[in-house]
C-alpha cells in the first residue's frame, strides 16, 4: 500500500484517523464485584452455627482437660498433706548402726529429727548432721515405713596419734581426723608420731600424710615380733625414724623410712638378743646405720 495514502501527502497522519492500539495501551477491567448490599456478604446462619459449634466443642475439651488436671493436682496435694500430717507416719524409732566410739544416744540427739516428727523428713540433712561428728567417716539414712528412721554409719579407724601442734588421731592413710580427747582414752594403745609439725602439714598435706602413713607402717612392722613396746615414733626433717620404747625410753635409731627398715629391725633383733638383762636395763640408745652388720649401743652411766 502507498504510504502517502495512509499518512497524507506530507507524511502526517490525518487528525480524523485514531491511533492504533499498542502494547502500552491501558485497558479498563470490568468491575468483578458482585452487586448487592452489605448484608448479602455476611456468612450464612448455617456457617455461623457450624463455627460456633466447633468452638464450643474445642472449649469443652480444653475445660475437661483443665478440670482433670486440677482434680489430679488436688488429689496429689491432698495425699501429700495426709502423708505428711497423718499420725500413722509419726516417727516412733530412730535407730543407729555401726557405732563403736560414738555414743548412739548422743548422735540421735544431734540429728535434725526426733520422735513424733513425720517419717518423710529430708534424709540428706539427717545424714549430713550425722557426719558432723568427727568420728564418723560416712553416714546414710533411710526410712523403714511406716514410722522408723535408720542411720547406718562407718567410723574412722584410728591408727596413730600425730603431734601437729596439738594431738590428733590419724587413720591408716595418715590423715588426721579428730583431736585427741585424752580423758576418753582416744590415744590408748596407739603410737605417737612426732617430728612432722603443723607448718609442714599445712604446707604439703599430701606429703605429710605419706610420712605419717610410712611411720604407721614402721610401727606395725615393729610390733610383728617380740620386741620392746614403743610409745613414740619420731621422724626428723630428713625422713629418718627413731623409735622410743615405753618402759626404759630407749631411742632406737632405724634410719630412713622405706623398704630397708624391715632388715634393720632384724639387725636390731640380733643385737638385742646378744645383750644381757643388765645391759638391756642400762641401754639408752641403739643406732643402726646403713651397714646391716653394724650396731652401736649407748649405755647409761652408773
Amino acid at each position: 500500500m502507498d504510504r502517502s495514502r495512509r499518512q497524507g501527502a506530507n507524511g502526517v497522519r490525518p487528525a480524523s484517523v485514531p491511533p492504533t492500539s499498542s502494547r502500552l495501551t491501558v485497558r479498563k477491567h470490568k468491575n468483578r464485584r458482585r452487586p448487592g448490599s452489605a448484608w448479602s456478604r455476611l456468612p450464612k446462619p448455617a456457617a455461623i452455627a457450624d463455627a460456633c459449634g466447633r468452638a464450643v466443642r474445642r472449649s469443652v475439651r480444653t475445660v475437661a482437660v483443665a478440670a482433670a488436671l486440677a482434680a489430679v493436682g488436688g488429689a496429689l496435694w491432698g495425699s501429700y498433706r495426709w502423708i505428711t500430717t497423718s499420725p500413722r507416719f509419726e516417727i516412733t524409732a530412730i535407730t543407729v548402726a555401726g557405732t563403736h566410739h560414738v555414743d548412739a544416744s548422743q548422735l540421735r540427739a544431734a540429728l535434725p529429727v526426733q520422735l513424733g516428727d513425720n517419717v518423710f523428713v529430708d534424709l540428706v540433712e539427717v545424714a549430713r548432721a550425722a557426719r558432723a561428728n568427727p568420728w564418723i567417716a560416712s553416714a546414710e539414712a533411710h526410712r523403714i515405713l511406716p514410722h522408723t528412721i535408720a542411720v547406718d554409719i562407718r567410723e574412722h579407724t584410728a591408727a596413730a596419734v600425730v603431734e601437729l601442734g596439738e594431738l590428733y588421731l590419724a587413720d591408716p592413710d595418715g590423715r588426721p581426723f579428730k583431736r585427741v580427747a585424752l580423758e576418753t582414752g582416744d590415744a590408748d594403745g596407739l603410737p605417737i608420731i612426732t617430728g612432722i609439725g603443723r607448718a609442714a602439714y599445712t604446707r604439703d598435706p599430701e606429703a605429710a600424710a605419706r610420712t605419717v602413713r610410712d611411720a604407721i607402717a614402721a610401727a606395725g612392722t615393729w610390733r610383728t615380733s617380740a620386741r620392746p613396746a614403743i610409745r613414740e615414733v619420731h621422724v626428723d626433717p630428713h625422713g629418718a625414724v627413731t623409735l622410743h620404747t615405753s618402759d626404759q625410753a630407749i631411742a632406737i635409731q632405724l634410719g630412713a623410712l622405706g623398704a630397708g627398715i624391715g632388715a634393720r629391725m632384724h639387725t636390731f633383733d640380733a643385737a638385742w638378743a646378744g645383750l644381757s638383762d643388765a645391759e638391756r636395763a642400762h641401754a639408752r640408745a641403739i643406732h643402726l646405720d646403713a651397714r646391716p652388720d653394724h650396731v652401736t649401743v649407748a649405755f647409761a652411766k652408773d
